[in-house]
């Protein structure tokens, strides 16, 4: 996970201290993994636009702790990541296989 990413990830999360570093590392593989699913390209994404990374950061809000708007971020997240799997810039889908 890069380090700006990382510390992204922790703003959003109000989080200062470097104890949660791996679970928030984790939470954020399990993002790019969970959205590769869909077919979104995660993480050459994530690194350039903000709005991937804004997918990643919601879905690390929505399991980091106990938050109190699980509901809403799940909802929040599911939208964002229809909205990625369905576009073309953030699509594996029209990729060659071939290199």
């Amino acid at each position: 996970m890069d380090s700006t990413i990382l510390a992204k990830i922790k703003t959003a999360l109000r989080v200062s201290t470097d104890a949660f570093d791996d679970e928030i590392t984790d939470l954020a593989e399990a993002a790019l993994l969970d959205l590769g699913i869909a077919g979104a390209d995660g993480e050459s994404v994530v690194l350039t636009n903000a709005l991937a990374l804004r997918a990643v950061t919601t879905y690390c809000r929505m399991h980091f702790g106990a938050p109190d708007e699980y509901d809403r971020l799940k909802a929040s997240y599911d939208e964002q990541k229809a909205q990625m799997s369905m576009a073309t810039g953030f699509t594996i889908w029209n990729r060659s296989e071939a290199s």
